[in-house]
């Protein structure tokens, strides 16, 4: 039986080509770290990451981190990374990965989810101001730091 929709799937042997071939469009690549990154990252963070392909069907069409932040009693987590393949952009997968987070992040404990993302015309915001984030006022390496109630 073949599952329809999107799904998350562990990141495996068996889907590690899948993921790094996800790729974002050029004019975006300044604004997000490749997947390759990111799984370098969440490699030496395993604690603290939860990398996540997204499929659809047979279709690997995004990437997704987690960074899960806990130090003693301060917990700040939210999503790290977000990488939709250039062609599949605009068909849900955004709102797909932002609702899988928070859904992750509920089942931990979490209240809040935070995000950041890269200023200006050419960068997410619009998407994530309209999913229900907010921004705080804080700047985190250049990028807006953005914040949803989970609540």
């Amino acid at each position: 039986m073949t599952t329809t929709g999107p799904r998350l799937e562990e990141i495996t042997p068996a889907n590690l080509d899948a993921a790094l071939g996800i790729g974002v469009r050029p004019d975006q690549e300044h604004a997000v770290a490749p997947v390759v990154k990111s799984l370098a990252e969440a490699y030496v963070h395993p604690g603290a990451a939860w990398p996540r392909l997204i499929v659809d069907g047979d279709r690997p069409v995004a990437f997704l981190d987690i960074d899960w932040y806990e130090d003693g009693s301060v917990r700040r987590s939210g999503l790290w990374r977000l990488n939709i393949a250039a062609g599949e952009q605009g068909k849900g997968y955004g709102r797909f990965a932002v609702e899988s987070v928070a859904a992750e992040l509920r089942r931990r404990g979490s209240a809040q989810l935070y995000v950041t993302w890269h200023p200006g015309p050419d960068g997410p915001g619009d998407f994530y101001l309209g999913l229900g984030f907010r921004t705080n006022g804080e700047v985190s390496g250049g990028q807006t730091v953005g914040v949803l109630e989970l609540s």
